[in-house]
């Protein structure tokens, strides 16, 4: 899937995977081919009555757009049995990156974003709609400072619909995020106060700089009990305290009456503070013009900035010394844009392919100019144009070296196997089990069970200097059934047939490899390519290492091969399933749903985690579910058709994509699932991607 309806070109995957999948793509209908987003929907049927709420909900989404802080709806269709829709592209990053745990934040920035969010909430309810997942991640600050809300449930709710037998549309999950969800959004039955309920949750998460799971309740009225972790004034305490009672009753009935609320509390401005607020308002309309002509206004823009100015009140003068200091960084930047490409042009006379050293150089000489990612990608297409037969010559290269190396080290296994038996020794674990008591979509929301239990394994230990060293766990050889049931929550078609695999034994990994690890093997000597010692978002010697591609993986494992003399390798997806499942049946290895106190997953804490940090496999590896997505070393392929049933690695498909196992720390549960399948390109790198290995020799 590289262009859809022949308009929008796929760049990357953003996230998502079940009912939806999130991409970053191009417009290549439009002169400027801007960016957009393309969320692929993947309802468990197509019928016309899912095809008519699909096309009803769509036109919700687009009177939505039409106001400024709410991304645009600029397409949907649908396309091979999946629904689609495109938004505006909205530069900026989203309030979890603002709002995080143990921050407290004043009470005028949350005041200020209290009136933000509530005059967009006021016009969403305004048009009956409910939004019904409010959170950080959802809200986001635009370059310009503005608030932005994005990702309605509607657009959730379409990849979930269903025809029951009566013939109606239904949603087969409930939509939301737990902990920002109220009593009766838990219940299936969302209202307006539903909205103020989460926005009031996010309110206090920034005051107190506690995770809303962590805040503590009444026992006997389920009220949160906050204001005796933050000083806050009486009339602010006010407003919130109702915005999150318990009972949707108690609240204020919709954002309009509690805004008033919250205006009715908040000091009048004085005229000169006026004055400026009509100069800043001024501002963004000037800004949003310009950016609309990336620096150059038009007849028609100036025209509706004279009509703006008028209305404001502003002098003339005024309005041009505005527009001279929106306009001025415009020309500024594409000076920048021209030395950058200058310099790149001279780079490239004297090296191609550019060093690990040039391209860090480049990026910190992109920091230093403040130039944008797409800005840079531009101009590099420009300049590697002529160079990109030979790029793609060594790409070929690479990939051949690759399979070479990959049939050398299994002739080498082969003729050493006397050499290659490994002494194991025993190691004990914690693992548990989960049982529901009231169980729903995957359990969320209901009652349950943990059952902590012992257990034990064999393992060997490969020293990497320094005292570091790789665990490698003895995972037995045996038959498994491989994918998901059609009845299994939150599954999608890639994970069929189930099919019988034969698995023989093999060495793997206790945990993704670590940051430490990941260091002591860089210092390696070298097998193909250059690998950064440090790449990763999240900094922690015991936490996964992350931003690795599936080229630097596989360097890692031919390195580690090199220098040990044994055989190391990234897992196959049978093998990773395998390993996860441990002769289990139900979605997690753990049983039938998943919680905080099993799996980093969701956003709950907003990071990679240490790992083992949770409980481990019957096998004793830990993070299989959550954490960091890991690669394998297979081809990608759509579904199960023709797959070996040996726990061989899967090559022969006519793409470069490479599959991604377990989830990660702001995955969906259901894409935690041990049957669940992702997939990006092999140099793509990210903070909730890694990998674990896996090792071929015998054991004593």
């Amino acid at each position: 899937m590289n262009t859809l309806v022949g308009r929008y070109e796929i760049i990357k995957l953003l996230g998502g995977g079940g009912f939806a999948v999130t991409y970053l793509a191009r417009d290549n209908f439009q002169p400027s081919k801007p960016l957009c987003v393309v969320k692929q929907l993947r309802p468990n049927q197509t019928q016309s009555r899912v095809i008519e709420f699909f096309e009803k909900e769509a036109a919700i989404l687009e009177r939505l757009g039409k106001h400024p802080y709410i991304p645009q709806l600029l397409a949907h269709f649908n396309q091979d049995q999946n629904l689609y829709i495109v938004q505006e592209f909205i530069e900026g990053q989203d309030l979890s990156r603002e709002i995080v745990p143990g921050k407290r934040l004043s009470e005028s920035y949350v005041t200020k974003l209290l009136q933000d969010a509530l005059e967009i909430l006021s016009f969403v309810h305004q048009q009956g709609v409910i939004h019904r997942d409010i959170k950080p991640q959802n809200l986001m600050r635009r370059q310009d400072g503005k608030i932005i809300l994005i990702d309605f449930g509607a657009v959730k709710e379409l990849g979930t619909l269903m025809i029951n037998s009566q013939g109606e549309v239904n949603s087969s999950v409930v939509i939301g995020t737990p902990g920002y969800m109220s009593y009766e959004q838990y219940r299936g039955k969302p209202c307006f106060g539903s909205d103020i309920y989460a926005l009031g949750v996010m309110a206090i998460q920034a005051l107190t700089g506690v995770l809303p799971a962590e805040l503590p309740e009444d026992s006997q009225t389920g009220e949160i009990i906050w204001q005796n972790q933050v000083q806050v004034s009486d009339h602010l305490a006010e407003v919130l305290t109702k915005m999150v009672r318990h009972h949707f009753s108690m609240r204020y009935p919709n954002a309009t009456e509690t805004l008033q609320a919250l205006i009715s509390v908040t000091a009048p401005l004085p005229p000169t503070v006026v004055s400026e607020v009509n100069k800043e308002l001024y501002l963004q309309e000037v800004t949003s013009r310009a950016q609309q002509g990336e620096g150059d206004l038009s007849v028609i823009a100036l025209r509706i900035l004279e009509s703006r100015r008028v209305e404001l009140g502003l002098l003339e003068e005024e309005a041009r010394e505005i527009q001279a200091q929106v306009l001025q960084p415009y020309r500024e930047y594409q000076r920048k844009l021209k030395e950058y490409e200058q310099a790149l042009i001279d780079v490239v006379k004297q090296e191609y392919p550019l060093s690990q050293r040039t391209q860090k150089e480049l990026q910190d000489y992109q920091q230093y100019l403040g130039l944008r990612n797409e800005d840079i990608a531009a101009i590099e297409a420009r300049v590697f144009a002529p160079l990109q037969s030979e790029l793609q010559r060594q790409q070929q290269e690479a990939e051949r070296l690759h399979q070479q190396q990959q049939r050398k080290q299994q002739q080498e296994a082969s003729k050493a196997k006397s050499n290659a038996i490994i002494q194991t020794q025993t190691f004990e674990f914690e693992t548990a089990t989960i049982t529901v008591i009231n169980s729903g979509f995957i359990g969320l929301g209901k009652k349950h069970e943990i059952n902590r239990i012992r257990g034990s394994a064999e393992y060997f230990r490969e020293n990497l200097g320094n005292g570091v060293s790789l665990d490698m766990v003895a995972i037995p050889g045996g038959k498994f059934i491989m994918g998901s049931p059609k009845n299994e929550p939150g599954r999608n078609d890639t994970e069929s047939p189930q099919h019988p695999v034969n698995v023989k034994p093999f060495f793997m990994g206790k945990f993704p490899v670590t940051q430490a690890q990941w260091q002591a093997v860089t210092g390696f000597a070298k097998v193909n390519i250059d690998l950064n010692p440090n790449p990763s978002h999240f900094k922690g010697a015991n936490r996964p290492v992350e931003k690795v591609s599936w080229y630097e993986a596989v360097e890692f494992c031919a390195r580690l091969s090199q220098t040990t003399g044994r055989i190391y390798r990234l897992p196959s997806e049978a093998e990773w399933e395998y390993a996860c499942r441990v002769g289990t049946t139900t979605p997690y290895y753990f049983g039938e749903t998943i919680t905080k106190d099993l799996a980093n997953y969701d956003n709950i804490y907003q990071q990679t985690t240490d790992v083992g940090a949770f409980p481990a496999t019957l096998f004793g590896l830990s993070d299989m579910c959550g954490n960091i997505w890991e690669w394998c070393q297979d081809k990608w392929h759509k579904n199960y058709d023709n797959a070996p049933t040996d726990g061989s690695a899967w090559f022969g498909a006519n793409n470069k994509y490479r599959p991604l196992r377990g989830g990660s720390w702001p995955s969906n549960p259901w894409l935690c699932r041990c049957a669940s399948r992702s997939w990006s390109e092999p140099e793509y790198r990210a903070d909730y991607i890694g990998f674990r290995v896996v090792c071929s020799a015998a054991r004593t």
